[in-house]
């Protein structure tokens, strides 16, 4: 079997609520390698949250897109936690894992890309983080200076050109899409295989066994425990 990269999604979900501070420390105590989060912006700030709408994850209602900044940041996201941006998720992270960025909201590449090259200047690298998203139009416009992760919601005709055209690091699929002929084709084209959101352990063990690249998991700890057998 292989070991691929654990990669916590929106931190530990599965235990701490999901894209928040405690969240990802939880996810980077239990071990993780990376922490995946989910970015939109509001007003000149990338705020960490995963709908278009807060009425999910918070205690208020309203379209992400149409609160405020100070709004939002006035919102419970769990157990008495704000919803964090992305610079403070990162300062939070402080070099102990890499950071996936998935894109959400609209002029989000651009935005994140110039904050990205900032944390660069003072001794992060490139390689530490992973920019990614189903909205391709978006990711084509992040910095091809970071990697790229082509995001798929379903298996598609183009997935490979799709993918050629971001120049992508990884290629990454639903859990239902993956097959071993999957995982051996992307490995063909040059492409690393991330696979979304994978919680049972037999279907951990079985990605584990076709050679899939990475895992994104609510209960990473679930990863790290059959990785480690």
């Amino acid at each position: 079997m292989g070991s691929p990269i654990c990669i916590g999604h929106r931190g530990a979900r599965g235990h701490r609520p999901e894209n928040t501070w405690p969240s990802f420390e939880y996810a980077i105590e239990l071990g993780c390698d990376w922490v995946e989060l989910d970015v939109y912006l509001a007003g000149s700030e990338l705020i960490v949250i995963h709908d278009k709408k807060v009425d999910r994850t918070t205690n208020g209602t309203g379209e992400v897109a149409h609160l405020s900044f100070e709004q939002l940041r006035s919102l419970d996201a769990g157990n008495g936690a704000q919803i964090p941006t992305l610079n403070e998720i990162i300062d939070l992270v402080d070099h102990r894992c890499g950071i996936n960025i998935e894109l959400k909201g609209e002029n989000t590449a651009e935005a994140t890309s110039e904050l990205l090259r900032d944390y660069c200047v003072r001794g992060w690298t490139p390689g530490d983080f992973l920019i990614s998203s189903f909205d391709h139009a978006e990711l084509g416009l992040a910095d091809p200076t970071f990697l790229r992760g082509a995001l798929f919601g379903k298996l598609l005709p183009d997935q490979w050109q799709l993918a050629a055209n971001l120049d992508a690091w990884s290629v990454n699929f639903d859990l239902k899409d993956v097959t071993q002929g999957l995982v051996d084709e992307a490995h063909k084209k040059g492409y690393r295989l991330l696979v979304y959101t994978v919680n049972k352990p037999a279907d951990i063990q079985k990605l584990m066994a076709w050679g899939v690249d990475g895992l994104f998991s609510d209960y990473p700890d679930r990863v790290l425990a059959a990785r480690s057998d």
